[in-house]
This record gives structure tokens, C-alpha cells and sequence, in this order.
């Protein structure tokens, strides 16, 4: 009888305590975008075919459940293409929201099960500069890592 080991690729146990990894995502337009960033390169994350998440970003009315399902699903759409845990985002807004929505939006993503690390405002971006790869890079510099973690990526 051979006996043999599964083990992780670099030979250690996940820590399912550790942070994911974080996220950057656009709610400046009618649908939201979102991406990840990894050494300073973002790139936009999109559905496998079949697998479509709808992102409609809802009115500002809306109940904080419904800013919830948008947090779920774009927390889904990381975590579906990365296949890794996403646990932190960074968001990028039309404009600065007044403290109400702003509060709105802090509860809605973390009960999606994202901490929201910063909002960015997309008229104090660069020229040219994509809000959702912006945000993404932001998530990434400021993401926590888990002790003696590499950074992400």
C-alpha cells in the first residue's frame, strides 16, 4: 500500500483567518465595473460565459439590501475569476456622497462580507485614468496583509 500527502502548492495550510485579497470597484456609471490589482498592474474582472453577475448599480433610494446584492455580486465576480478569497474593497463614486449614503454603503458592503478600506472620487482622478483600475491599485496598497504575507498577488 503507497500512502501520500496532499498539500497546498507551497507546502503550508491556508489560514482561513487571513485576509483576501482586495478589490477595486467602479459605481460611477449605470453598471459597475471591477478589478483587481496585483504589483501595480490592475486589469477589469469579467464573468465566465454562463455565469453572468448582474451589476446594476441601484438608485440611491434604494434599500440597503439591494446595495448589498451589488457588494455580493461583485464580491462573486472577484472571487470567481481570482478563485481566491476577497475580503476588501476600495470604491470609486460620481461624486462624494453625503453622510447618509456614505454610511449606507459602509454597512451594505460589509454585509457583503467587504470591508470598504476608502471611496475615491472619480472627478479627482488623473486625466484618462480608469476609476475601477484607480481603485483597484488604491486596494491594493492599502490592503491588510496576514503576518509575514508577501504583498498581494
Amino acid at each position: 500500500m503507497k500512502l501520500f500527502q496532499i498539500e497546498e502548492p507551497d507546502g503550508s495550510p491556508v489560514d482561513p483567518d487571513a485576509p483576501g485579497l482586495a478589490i477595486g470597484i467602479d459605481l460611477s456609471g449605470t453598471r459597475a465595473d471591477v478589478a483587481v490589482s496585483v504589483g501595480g498592474n490592475a486589469v477589469v474582472l469579467t464573468d465566465r460565459d454562463g455565469f453572468a453577475v448582474d451589476l446594476t448599480i441601484p438608485a440611491p433610494t434604494a434599500p440597503p439590501a439591494v446595495w448589498q446584492e451589488l457588494f455580493e455580486g461583485a464580491r462573486l465576480r472577484a472571487e470567481r475569476a481570482l478563485a481566491q478569497p476577497v475580503t476588501h474593497a476600495v470604491i470609486a463614486l460620481a461624486a462624494l456622497p453625503d453622510a447618509a449614503m456614505a454610511a449606507l454603503l459602509m454597512a451594505a458592503s460589509e454585509a457583503a462580507g467587504l470591508e470598504l478600506l476608502q471611496m475615491i472620487v472619480c472627478g479627482q482622478l488623473a486625466p484618462g485614468e480608469e476609476p475601477v483600475l484607480a481603485a483597484a491599485m488604491l486596494a491594493e496598497d492599502m490592503a491588510p496583509r496576514s503576518e509575514g504575507a508577501a504583498p498581494q498577488g
